[in-house]
């Protein structure tokens, strides 16, 4: 359940200010489609179309961006799921040059254009690997990508492969040869339509975007993890949502309430991060952005199973097996959040804290 939409005109994120007139298209647009998040051709299209003027992270925008992302979470979390690559794959493309006006890394060469529909696959396996060797003709991948989602939907994708013992960001047109996409496993019962399974790759042509290196050392690399974190936040104010409406019944007590404001005060607090850091990305500030992104998205999950949590207490199982739209947000948002990889994520934040101090 999705509260008041009414409030489509407000950001979420800076509240009080007026969403962009690009993002209140956007969302009025999704607000009409039929089965959004779970038709994906049409929630593809749907990416593609507001991909041309959508904002992006790090030019005085980022705000506004990760709105849009949080506001369509909060609409789907699945539909948040197939925005947030695509957006983040124009984002590369734009930090690397290689936007519409221009094609300094010859991504024309694969079909690529303003109707290409994106992912980025960047994960890595034990026993796969993909790597990049050139030939009088060009760049070629072979090899195996785990953990590419929507492969056999998406048009295009920005793959990470071997350049020796160094990675290097390509460009590829799934549809094109070389390239077949595993259709599973994918057993989930959380983002069931999100298949992000293996994709083989022989001899593919590719397009090389940016320098050897470059793409794990940009700025931009940490804007990404955070726009997830948005995502994340926005899927659980959905949960805030049921929670609230279960707390305005008739027959609603002082525990109803209790989690409520649990919820509430966890999504408020993960809410400010999520403004401080988007003025800290714009603003280029000093702070190590590997550490920004880990701490950012460290609260962030924390926010989210905190409503997870409270949401399950409060509400029971009736809406997990009554309620197809909440039931479907809660496994959904489980499945995202282990983006987040846990004690490993704490970690390595725990590890940028000590070597930000030395440093300091």
């Amino acid at each position: 359940m999705v509260a008041d939409e009414g409030h489509r005109g407000r950001s979420l994120i800076a509240p009080g200010a007026e969403r962009n007139d690009a993002s209140a298209r956007a969302l009025a647009d999704a607000a009409h489609l039929q089965e959004f998040g779970r038709d994906i051709p049409s929630t593809i299209d749907w990416c593609v179309r507001i991909g041309r003027s959508a904002p992006s992270a790090g030019a005085g925008e980022t705000a506004v961006l990760w709105d849009l992302l949080a506001a369509t979470a909060r609409r789907d979390v699945a539909a948040a799921r197939v925005l947030e690559p695509h957006l983040d794959a124009l984002g590369i493309l734009r930090q690397a040059g290689a936007d519409r006006d221009s094609d300094p890394w010859r991504i024309s060469r694969i079909g690529a254009d303003e109707h290409s529909s994106w992912g980025v696959f960047a994960a890595e396996g034990a026993g796969m690997r993909v790597d990049a060797h050139e030939t009088d003709a060009g760049w070629t991948l072979t090899g195996t990508k785990p953990w590419c989602s929507l492969a056999t939907h998406l048009s295009h994708a920005l793959v990470t492969a071997f350049v020796g013992d160094e990675r290097r960001l390509f460009a590829v047109a799934l549809r094109g040869p070389g390239v077949s996409p595993h259709d599973g496993p994918w057993v989930a019962r959380g983002l069931p339509d999100i298949v992000s399974a293996p994709v083989d790759f022989d001899h593919a042509p590719a397009a090389p975007i940016g320098e050897v290196g470059w793409y794990l050392t940009r700025p931009g690399f940490a804007w990404g993890a955070m726009s997830v974190a948005a995502c994340w936040w926005g899927g659980a104010l959905g949960l805030r949502d049921a929670l609230r409406v279960a707390a305005s019944s008739e027959r609603a007590d002082q525990v109803a309430l209790v989690h409520l404001g649990r919820a509430d005060a966890a999504l408020w607090a993960a809410r400010a991060v999520l403004r401080e850091a988007a003025d800290l990305v714009d603003a280029r500030a000093g702070i190590d952005q590997r550490l920004l992104a880990e701490r950012v998205r460290g609260a962030v999950v924390h926010a989210a199973g905190t409503a997870l949590g409270e949401a399950d207490a409060a509400l029971g199982p009736g809406p997990l097996v009554s309620d197809t739209a909440y039931a479907r947000r809660v496994a959904d948002l489980h499945l995202y959040l282990r983006q987040h990889h846990g004690l490993r994520d704490a970690a390595r934040l725990g590890r940028l804290v000590v070597e930000s101090e030395v440093e300091a």
